[in-house]
């Protein structure tokens, strides 16, 4: 793996948590939509660092949904529980971005972040032992 890649890699991981921690932020001063966003990002970054480790990329959220799932769901590497999640994530953060008069209950979305926490953190074990074996 070229050392470009193992870079860009890491920051994408650096990313994930970052955007864990905002997430958090954002949810504890009452911006519902913006957790939910930053909870997606969290995963797509996570997602796309490991990604790369297998030498695949998209410019496109949708590439990256897809490529996730026939690479790494669909293959048993990645457990078909986190696919759904990434899907829900995907979806809401659609919602909460760009159409008109969505709310989210902070109530229904509190426990995705530990949800989105597990996520993160069990492809972050995964990006670590590709990055390891190369």
């Amino acid at each position: 793996m070229k050392e470009e890649t193992k870079t860009l890699v890491g920051y994408r991981l650096e990313r994930a948590k970052e955007s864990l921690e905002e997430a958090k932020i954002l949810f504890d001063g009452g911006y519902a939509n913006t957790f939910v966003n930053r909870l997606y990002y969290a995963c797509f970054y996570v997602v796309s660092a490991l990604l790369l480790t297998k030498g695949f990329s998209s410019a496109k959220h949708s590439g990256i949904r897809s490529l996730f799932h026939q690479n790494l769901v669909k293959t048993g590497l990645v457990d078909m529980e986190f696919g759904l999640l990434y899907d829900k994530l995907f979806d809401n953060r659609q919602k909460s971005d760009y159409a008109d008069l969505v709310r989210f209950d902070s109530g229904e979305v509190r426990h995705w972040y530990d949800e989105a926490k597990s996520f993160v953190g069990s492809l972050e074990i995964l990006v670590k032992r590709e990055l390891n074996a190369k």
